[in-house]
C-alpha cells in the first residue's frame, strides 16, 4: 500500500512537472529573428518604403504612357431681341432659345523629350535598389539590437543559475555552522557570518532575477509581444564562426558592406541626374490627336430661319518645342548635378577609409574578447578545483568559514566573468559580421 501511494505521487509530480515545463516557452535565436522580421515596427516601415519605391519604378510613373482626356459641355441661351430696320416697322422677339452641345476625346503623347524621361526611368530603378539596401540596413541594425537583448537574457539566465548554486551552498554552510555551534565546536560568530552571506546571496539573486525580467520585457517590445505574455526562456548555447571563414568575410567586406553599397547606388543615381539635366539642351516633340462632336441649335431671326448644325471629326498634330536659351537655367542644373556626383565620390572614399578602420578595430576587439573568453574558461576550471578542495578542507575543519567564503566568491566571480566574456565575444563577432555585410547570411 505504501509503495503504491509513493508511485502515485511520483506519477503526479511527473505530470505536474511536464505541465510547468510546457507553460514556459523556449524562444530560440531563429524564432526571435523570425518574429522580429514579421512584427517589428521598424522593419515593417522599411518594407513599406521598399514597396513605395517599387511602385515608383513602374511603367505608370515612367512618363512613357500617353494621356487621354474626355471633355463635354452644354450651353443654353434665352434672349429677347428687338430688330429696328431703317425702313419698316420694328420687330420684337421674346424668348429666343439657343442650345449647344459638345464632346471630345483628346490624346497627347510626348514622342521625344531629350532623353530625360529615359534616364529618369533608369534612376527610379536605382532608387528602388537603394531602398532595398536601406531596408537591409534597418534589418541588420534591428538584428544587432535584438541579439544584444537576447544574449543579455541568456547571460542573466546563467547568472541566476550560478547564484542559486551559491545560495544553496551558503544555506548549507549556515546549517553546518549551527550544528558546530550547538555541539560547541565553534562560536556564534561563524553562524552570524554564514547568515550574513546567505542574506547577501539572496539579495544578489533577487536583483539578478529582476534584471532578467526587465530584459525579457525589452525583448517582448522588439518582437511586438504583449507585456502580459507568459514567461519564456532562451537558448544559452553560443557558437563562433571558424577563423578561415571569418577571414574570407573580412577580405570581401568592401564589396558587401551595406553602407558602401548604398553609396554605389547613390553614385549611379547622381550620374543619371547629370544626364537628366542635359536633356534640357534638346528639343521635345509632342503628338496630339482628338475626336470631337458639336451640336448647335439657333432660333429664327427676322431675316434668317432657325437652324440646327451637327459636326464631328478627328484632328491630329505634331509640335516641336526647343528652348534655345533659358537664361542659363539648364547649364546651372548640369553644373550642380556634376558637383553633387563628385561629392558622392568623395563621400565613398571617405566612407571606405572609415569602414576599413572600423573592420580592423572590430576584428581586433573580437579576437581580444575571444582570447579573454578562453582565459576565463581556464580560470573557471581552476576556481572550481580550488572550491572543491576548499569545501573538503572546510568540512574537515582545516580552514575557516572566511577562507571557504573567499573560495566561493572567487568561483562566483569566475563563472559570471566567463558568462560575460562569452556573450561579449559573440556580440563583437556580430558587429564584425555586420561591417563585412554577412550578418544576414550566416547561421547565428
Amino acid at each position: 500500500m505504501e509503495r503504491s501511494v509513493k508511485l502515485t505521487f511520483a506519477i503526479l509530480f511527473f505530470f505536474i512537472g511536464n505541465l510547468l515545463a510546457q507553460e514556459k516557452e523556449v524562444i530560440t535565436k531563429e524564432k526571435a529573428i523570425s518574429l522580429a522580421l514579421e512584427f517589428n515596427y521598424g522593419i515593417k516601415i522599411a518594407e513599406n518604403e521598399v514597396e513605395i519605391a517599387e511602385n515608383n519604378k513602374g511603367i505608370l510613373n515612367s512618363g512613357y504612357l500617353p494621356t487621354l482626356t474626355g471633355r463635354a459641355g452644354a450651353g443654353y441661351d434665352l434672349n429677347d431681341r428687338l430688330t429696328e430696320p431703317e425702313d419698316g416697322e420694328p420687330l420684337q422677339q421674346d424668348g429666343i432659345e439657343n442650345n449647344s452641345y459638345n464632346a471630345s476625346v483628346n490624346l497627347n503623347y510626348t514622342l521625344f523629350d531629350g532623353l530625360g524621361r529615359l534616364y529618369n526611368y533608369k534612376s527610379l530603378k536605382e532608387e528602388y535598389q537603394l531602398s532595398k539596401l536601406q531596408a537591409r540596413e534597418t534589418i541588420e541594425n534591428t538584428m544587432l539590437q535584438l541579439l544584444a537583448v537576447y544574449y543579455e537574457i541568456a547571460r542573466l539566465t546563467e547568472n541566476v543559475a550560478v547564484l542559486k548554486d551559491v545560495l544553496e551552498t551558503s544555506k548549507d554552510r549556515v546549517t553546518r555552522a549551527q550544528y558546530q555551534f550547538d555541539f560547541g565546536q565553534s562560536n556564534n560568530l561563524a553562524v552570524l557570518n554564514a547568515r550574513v552571506d546567505v542574506n547577501n546571496d539572496s539579495v544578489n539573486l533577487l536583483q539578478t532575477r529582476q534584471q532578467l525580467s526587465n530584459t525579457k520585457r525589452d525583448l517582448n517590445v522588439l518582437l511586438d509581444r504583449q507585456m502580459t505574455h507568459k514567461d519564456f526562456s532562451v537558448d544559452t548555447t553560443v557558437s563562433f564562426i571558424p577563423k578561415l571563414q571569418l577571414d574570407s568575410y573580412v577580405a570581401d567586406a568592401e564589396v558587401n558592406n551595406v553602407s558602401l553599397l548604398q553609396l554605389d547606388k547613390s553614385l549611379e543615381i547622381t550620374a543619371y541626374d547629370i544626364k537628366i539635366s542635359k536633356s534640357g539642351y534638346l528639343p521635345t516633340i509632342d503628338l496630339s490627336g482628338s475626336y470631337g462632336w458639336n451640336y448647335n441649335r439657333s432660333a429664327a431671326t427676322a431675316f434668317f430661319p432657325g437652324s440646327r448644325q451637327t459636326t464631328d471629326g478627328i484632328s491630329g498634330g505634331v509640335s516641336l518645342n526647343w528652348n534655345l536659351f533659358d537664361g542659363g537655367a539648364t547649364s546651372l542644373r548640369v553644373q550642380n548635378a556634376k558637383i553633387n556626383h563628385e561629392n558622392q565620390q568623395l563621400q565613398k572614399k571617405q566612407l571606405s577609409l572609415g569602414i576599413r578602420r572600423d573592420i580592423a578595430n572590430a576584428l581586433g576587439n573580437y579576437e581580444n574578447r575571444l582570447y579573454i573568453y578562453k582565459v576565463q574558461k581556464e580560470n573557471v576550471r581552476t576556481n572550481e578545483d580550488n572550491f572543491e578542495r576548499s569545501r573538503e578542507q572546510f568540512k574537515l575543519g582545516r580552514i575557516t568559514s572566511i577562507e571557504f567564503r573567499q573560495a566561493q566568491v572567487n568561483l562566483l566571480d569566475a563563472r559570471t566573468s566567463l558568462s560575460l566574456a562569452k556573450y561579449d565575444a559573440k556580440l563583437a563577432e556580430l558587429s564584425l559580421l555586420q561591417l563585412t555585410g554577412q550578418l544576414l547570411n550566416v547561421e547565428l
